[in-house]
Formats: structure tokens, sequence, C-alpha cells
């Protein structure tokens, strides 16, 4: 596989800074037809909505049908209301934990938005969370989870049952120079669980930051082809051009088959209803259809013993269906002054520095199921879904299933804009680590 070095990429952005990059793309190419595309506007095609509000990313896709705008609000009511402790006299709502993350799936997603990394060193971690694992695979070809803690640190519990342990995270500081000569300052991410309740860690465990992404627009990206995704897949760099994102190949728990991963940092799930599930399961600790037990370890004897509720499994399958339903239905929010000249110039700066191989802005969605509305739409998502190497940097040293430890699927970039309007700040990259877009960029190595 060719790899092309850019340490933090600094290579990269000089050439945005100085303006000196490669030729415009000639008139009959994808980007240049991107360049002068007259509806990027509607970032979501006819599932965009225009507001640039606290509640941008909470929106419906424009004209669902009474069903399905059912499921919409029904499946918005359990993304924010709290599980309780089980036995509870509401038993549809029971069975939190024995140990998780959050009460809610909007106490890391909130406002449907993204989560940080806390801002103090003594500050808990409340939308964001460590992955841990341990050399090897799983029986589905997935990382092996960590024998004593499981495939996740839980920071919370029930009464009774040891809470996991404490993460905390650090920043050392780093300095560099723009190539005009600016200085900059970027900020490198230090992770130690403290208070391990049962134990220090496997020898050679890994651990991996994950800070929630933001919602919109995921059931325009399962909408997209998996011929379209793999067409834009090139791991040899046959095409010499120094990038060669590959697909994640992940095991589909809803089609018993492997299949072509999409969602996660990782691109480790192959849809929204897994994605889903496993959110539940792994954040709130409670089971489905998909995730029959709590993520309690053999070493967890009191996570083991704890009351479990009367419901089996506790995410009632009509429940699952309006979450899903909801999450495949938020509508993206339209891009905000396009014609702007400052923004024209950076679309040219974007373009030039080579940004759109891995960030694609245009793709086609095919037919949706479920939903008519996310069908056959031209999206302007800035991802093309792929897996590709962001450098020793950005590495967590982490394999999840053929994604190795410096791969890290493209992100979408709709809606990054709104994120210090709906959740107060402006953290990016997988962990938050970058204040703004320009670290972001300076953190970008490999390909």
């Amino acid at each position: 596989m060719t790899k092309r070095s850019l340490p933090l990429g600094l290579a990269l952005f000089g050439l945005a800074c100085a303006g000196d990059g490669p030729a415009m793309p000639s008139p009959s190419s994808p980007t240049a037809s991107w360049l002068e595309d007259p509806d990027e506007i509607a970032s979501g095609g006819a599932a965009t909505v225009f507001d640039a509000s606290r509640t941008a990313f909470a929106q419906a896709i424009p004209g669902l049908p009474p069903a399905l705008e059912d499921d919409f609000f029904v499946g918005n009511a359990l993304f924010n209301r709290g599980w309780v402790i089980a036995p509870a006299s509401v038993i549809d709502m029971d069975g939190l934990g024995p140990i998780f993350n959050a009460t809610n799936c909007s106490g890391c997603h909130l406002r449907d938005g993204r989560g940080r990394p806390p801002e103090r060193a003594d500050e808990p971690f409340s939308s964001m969370l460590l992955r841990l694992s341990v050399p090897g695979r799983d029986t589905r070809g997935g990382p092996s989870p960590e024998p004593t803690y499981g495939g996740q640190l839980q920071i919370a519990t029930i009464p009774g049952v040891p809470v996991e342990g404490v993460p905390r995270v650090s920043y050392e500081e780093l300095t560099g120079r723009y190539a005009d000569g600016e200085p900059y300052t970027l900020r490198r991410p230090r992770y130690a669980i403290e208070a391990l309740a049962k134990g220090p860690l496997a020898d050679g465990a890994m651990i991996s930051p994950r800070v929630a992404p933001h919602m919109v627009g995921l059931g325009l990206l399962e909408a997209v082809d998996e011929d379209e995704l793999l067409e834009r897949a090139d791991p040899d760099d046959r095409d010499g051009d120094g990038i060669s994102g590959r697909a994640n190949r992940v095991w589909d728990a809803v089609e018993g088959r492997v299949a072509i991963g999409r969602f996660g940092w990782k691109a480790n799930q192959a849809n929204l209803r897994q994605q889903t599930a496993a959110a539940f399961n792994g954040d709130i600790g409670i089971t489905s259809s998909l995730f029959l037990d709590e993520p309690c370890t053999a070493a967890q004897g009191e996570c083991l013993a704890a009351p479990r509720g009367e419901t089996v499994p506790q995410l009632r399958q009509g429940f699952l269906n309006a979450v899903v339903t909801y999450s495949a239905t938020l509508a993206v929010p339209a891009r905000r002054h396009p014609a702007r000249a400052d923004v024209q110039r950076g679309k040219r700066l974007f373009a030039n520095a080579g940004c759109p191989a891995c960030h694609t802005p245009v793709m086609r969605t095919g037919s949706h199921p479920a939903i008519p509305q996310l069908s056959h739409q031209t999206i302007r998502p800035f991802t093309d879904l792929l897996l590709h190497d962001m450098g020793p940097g950005l590495a967590d040293d982490r394999p999840d299933f053929e994604a190795d430890g410096r791969e890290w699927r493209t992100p979408p970039l709709w809606g990054l804009g709104l994120v210090p309007v709906v959740n107060r700040h402006n953290l990016l990259l997988h962990d938050g680590r970058a204040r703004g877009f320009a670290e972001a960029v300076l953190w970008h190595g490999g390909e």
C-alpha cells in the first residue's frame, strides 16, 4: 500500500495557506462539477432543512408520511428519555446498567449534536468514552475485549456494582509554524484510567478515545449503494495519487454476515439498526434483540448478579424501530452563504489542497427500502465512508475489524459549522483534540 507522509499535515495546510497547490481541476472532472454546483446549498438533497439555530440537528426530513412522522416523534422521545434502574413501576423504561456511560442517548448526543472531551483534568467524561481491547480478534473478527473490563470503560453503575474506573485526559502542547511563518499550537492528549475496580488492565491493553459525533444525515449515508462506496476505494493506490481509501468489512448482526462498514469512527458498524442497538447496549446497558446480554465480563460478579427487570430484552422491538427511524430521518442543515466570496475562496483552497480525494463532496443515494424520502437524492456529505491512513499523530494503535491502528473513516463534514451553535464548542476529530478546523487539518498525516 502506497502512503505519502505529511507530518501533522503541515505540507497540506501550507498549500492551502500559500495558494500554491496543484492546478485547478479540469472542467470535465467530478471536482470541477462540484466547484460549480448550483444546488450545493441543499446538502441533503430533498432531506435538507433551513435551520441554523440550536435545534439545527434535531429536525425531521421534510415530507415524511404520517406513519414515519409518528415514529420520528416516538424515537425522539426515547432518544431523550432517561432509563431507570430495574425493577421500576414503568417497566418499559427500566433495566439501566448495571454498568453504563449515560442514562439516555442525548446524554452523549446533546441536541443530536457532537460530544466533547473534558475541559479540565478533573472533569468527568460526559459525552466521550474509551474503547478497550487486547491484541487479537473476537469470534466475529472484531477487536478482542479487555478480559476484565470488556470492550468499553463504563464510568457509572447502579447501586451495589463497583464503578469500573475513572478516565482522565491531559494535554501536551505542541508548537509549529505555517508555511508563511505564522505560529500555531496543537494539543496532544494523554489518557489514563484511575481507581480500576478489578485491578490493572491486561498486558498489551489498548485504549482508544471516542467523542459522540453529530447525528444528521445518517439515513442518507445508509442509502448510498455499496457499489458506489467500493468504486471510490483504491487500497493499492493504483492511480498513484497517494490516497488509498479502503472499505472496512465488519460483522453485520442484522443480516448475520460480513458486510461493508459505514458508521462509527472506524466504520465498524454496517447499518443504523446495529449501530443503535450497540449504543443502547454498550453505553446504557440496555439489551435488545441484537444484543441480549449486558456488557458484564466474567470478572464482574456484582454486575452479573444485578437485577435485570421483567422485560427481556429490555428494549422493546417497537422502541428500537422508532429510534432507528428517528436516527435515519434527522435532516441535514443547509449550507450557509455558499456564494459569499470568502466561502468560495475557501472552497477553491479546499479543492487545491486535495481534500475532496477523501472528503467526497457529492454522492447519490440509491433506493432506501423503508423511507422513500431518502432515495435517489444528490447529497453533499464530504465523506467517502472509507478508511484512510491518518499517520502516527492520530493513530490509536488499535485495530477494529480490518481497520488498522492508523486508519480512520473519513467523517462527514456537513453541518460541522453549526456545532458551535448547537453544542457551544468547536472541538473536532475523533477525540476532540482539535480546537477548530485549522488544528484538525494540521493533524492530518499519512495519506
